[in-house]
């Protein structure tokens, strides 16, 4: 299987970013390698030198019984001092090995000095073609997981901020001027169309573009096998089964909401519908300990965490981009990218994932 050179440093600059944000936390389990196989398109090799790393930075570890899980601000606490004498036992090391050369310890001293001089001198010299920094806001999606770690490969010298906040968020903090880049999912039950109704509201008189990413599969996720025969949205209000949701704001959401009351079913009917999670991966990884019985989300994620679907609905996932953006260069090559064979193979490498109309783009005025 043919891999980009490092792939491991972006796998572990990924899994970092989602222990930053919160999304994965101290003592929460990693994806497994099998898992991480199929979501990055890798060997297991790949992972486990992620792993690897990470736990090498104090990260994660591994637990017996547990698999890899995060650690906690404690267990790096613990570690400080453990830490503090390793320096202290390589300081002494290099000392002896320079004394014995023939140097002096204020020699020593001085080299020591002048060295971290020359180091923050040149950490303060800012590179000279910085990378500018394009701000997505919106909702969680598999592919723009991928596409933020492999950001610079595709458009050098830029990188991707991302920021999972739903699709109402996104839009929001575009008209609010804090995202450059919205993505959405939402579906207007009085039309029955994706985005543009909510743009039209939300952006009202502002130029802007509807990006297409892909159409996506929406359904339950559920265990493997569906031992309790989960078929569709009606079996959420059964006793036995206990559900977790998507967060208030993400299109998800949205359209559940709009089908259960089409359906007559009250949220209060549903074990489990006030619990949420803020992307679809956090869906499954609850499933997938045994923690819920089914959720609402992507064919893509249940796939990674070996679980099983029930197909309810497709849908588009579209970035929003004011229109002036468009033609400049880093959303330029964005389309560009969408558009090409290796865009569309990565993207319809997804389970789930019809990247057809990746790149096409709707003027919305």
């Amino acid at each position: 299987m043919a891999e980009p050179k490092f792939l491991y440093q972006t796998i572990v600059e990924a899994m970092r970013e989602e222990i930053l944000r919160g999304e994965l936390k101290p003592g929460d389990r990693v994806p497994t390698v099998r898992q991480m196989t199929e979501r990055w398109k890798c060997t297991p090799g790949t992972v486990q030198r992620a792993y690897r790393e990470l736990a090498d930075q104090g990260l994660v570890r591994g637990r017996r019984g547990r698999g890899t899980v995060v650690v906690g601000d404690g267990q790096l606490t613990e570690k400080a001092p453990l830490r503090r004498a390793e320096l202290v036992h390589r300081a002494e090391g290099f000392l002896l090995e320079v004394i014995t050369a023939g140097h002096t310890p204020e020699d020593v001293e001085q080299a020591l000095t002048l060295a971290l001089d020359r180091w923050r001198s040149a950490a303060r010299t800012p590179e000279p073609t910085p990378r500018r920094t394009l701000r997505f806001v919106g909702s969680h999606d598999m592919a723009m997981d991928w596409i933020a770690a492999h950001f610079g490969e595709i458009i050098p010298r830029y990188r991707l901020q991302v920021r999972f906040a739903g699709s109402l968020g996104g839009l929001i903090a575009m008209a609010e001027g804090e995202a450059d880049l919205a993505g959405c999912h939402l579906w207007d039950e009085e039309t029955g169309a994706y985005n543009e109704p909510f743009v039209r509201r939300l952006l009202p008189g502002r130029a802007t573009v509807l990006i297409t990413l892909a159409q996506r599969r929406v359904g339950l996720i559920v265990s493997p096998g569906n031992p309790q025969r989960i078929a569709g949205l009606k079996d959420l209000a059964r006793r036995d089964v206990r559900f977790v949701n998507r967060q208030p704001g993400s299109g998800t959401r949205v359209w559940l909401d709009a089908q259960l009351h089409r359906l007559g079913i009250a949220g209060s009917a549903i074990e489990g519908y006030e619990r949420s999670e803020a992307t679809h991966s956090g869906v499954a990884r609850l499933i997938a300990e045994g923690q819920a019985d089914a959720g609402l989300g992507l064919e893509a994620a249940a796939a990674a965490f070996g679980l099983d679907f029930v197909y309810l609905t497709g849908e588009p996932y579209q970035l929003v981009a004011p229109a002036e953006e468009v033609e400049r260069p880093p959303l330029r090559a964005l389309v560009s990218w969408l558009k090409s064979k290796s865009g569309k193979a990565m993207l319809g490498g997804l389970r789930g994932y019809d990247a057809g109309a990746a790149g096409t783009t709707t003027r919305v005025s």
